[in-house]
């Protein structure tokens, strides 16, 4: 093992462990520290969303309907990339139907999960979604994060 930690040392992977056949980063500290809010405010009485404000003075404001629609959990997940969906971004209607109707999505309860995440209870009774800070950061629907994904995605094609 120890021959195998030179090799990437060397390589200059020395930030990754090797685990079984797969390799993950280690934790980078210094990212992570940009995920971290300074405060939290979970709107539950008004309905109107998840307010958070970042170490490095950035404002972020999640509506109920966001949140629910980026839900992170594996079914949502695997739903949202059968139609090319991204985080946060409403269901597509199929051509020619019609859209019911659905009460305002809303969050019934929130809870802390350790020092990483938040979770909901929806009025739709969907709570399996675990939103972590770097999660709720990386998908952040103010202008200026959406042009820096856009941006980013631009540059990988």
């Amino acid at each position: 093992m120890s021959e195998l930690r030179g090799i990437w040392r060397s390589r200059g992977l020395d930030k990754f462990l090797a685990v079984g056949k797969c390799a993950v980063r280690s934790c980078d500290t210094e990212f992570m520290a940009v995920a971290d809010p300074k405060s939290v405010r979970v709107n539950l009485s008004t309905g109107t969303g998840l307010d958070i404000e970042w170490k490095d003075g950035h404002r972020s404001h999640y509506s109920f309907p966001f949140l629910r629609d980026a839900c992170p959990c594996a079914l949502c997940d695997e739903a949202r990339s059968k139609t090319h969906q991204q985080p946060g971004e409403p269901p597509k209607l199929a051509a020619g139907a019609l859209p019911m109707f659905k009460p305002a999505i809303k969050a019934v309860s929130a809870e802390g999960v350790g020092k990483y995440a938040i979770k909901f209870h929806f009025n739709d009774d969907h709570e399996l979604g675990i939103y972590s800070w770097q999660f709720l950061r990386d998908w952040c629907p103010c202008e200026e994060c959406k042009a820096a994904r856009t941006s980013q995605v631009g540059a990988r094609h």
